[in-house]
């Protein structure tokens, strides 16, 4: 069956324009496309580890697949600065409404008869809740690998966000023991220079 013309594509090719950490100085600039492509490896690789070393039976393709999609909403919305969204409960509460919102309007962008595969994709809370957690770990990892790399060259913007990022990673180590493995294995490695990763 083919329908009209979407524009979910047009909205999807759009998400490199979008900058992320919009009010802050960054040495190197990051965009939602290259975010979300960061958070659908690093929910891979949790995933993968989770499986073969505590048991767990998620799909890590499909892990990676949420992880692409995650951040749909800024689409529509741009990037909202986490300091700004989380400042108090009433902004987070709004936020988070908006961010639902434009789930559903892209979402709805999509033909009919093709929306049911992707409403547990775009739309946040319908996703299951061990996906999401893996793909939260996912991103709050890929935000510390940035904060890692703009502190390398002595940006002192990420100084704060660090601090931030290390009390949530100590307690994402305890709830899930895979990003503890992650640390150990993956994040020392990327902040070294290029000659030192090439050997």
């Amino acid at each position: 069956m083919v329908g009209s013309e979407s524009t979910f594509m047009a909205w999807i090719t759009r998400m490199p324009l979008i900058k992320r950490w919009a009010l802050m100085h960054c040495f190197q600039e990051e965009n939602v496309s290259e975010h979300c492509h960061q958070v659908a490896v690093i929910a891979h690789l949790l995933t993968v580890i989770k499986n073969k070393r505590f048991g767990g039976t998620l799909n890590p393709d499909r892990a990676a697949t949420i992880a692409i999609y995650h951040e749909i909403s800024e689409t529509k919305l741009q990037d909202i600065n986490s300091k700004t969204k989380y400042h108090s409960p009433e902004f987070t509460s709004a936020f988070k409404k908006l961010e639902d919102l434009a789930e559903k309007e892209c979402l709805e962008t999509l033909p009919k008869d093709l929306r049911d595969e992707f409403s547990d994709l775009l739309i946040q809370k319908n996703v299951d809740r061990e996906y999401k957690a893996i793909v939260k770990a996912a991103d709050i990892l890929s935000a510390y690998i940035k904060t890692m790399n703009e502190l390398r060259f002595n940006n002192d913007e990420f100084h704060h966000v660090k601090e931030s990022l290390e009390a949530r990673i100590e307690e994402l180590q305890n709830e899930q023991p895979e990003v503890k493995d992650f640390m150990e294995i993956f994040c020392n490695s990327c902040t070294s220079t290029l000659d030192k990763i090439s050997g």
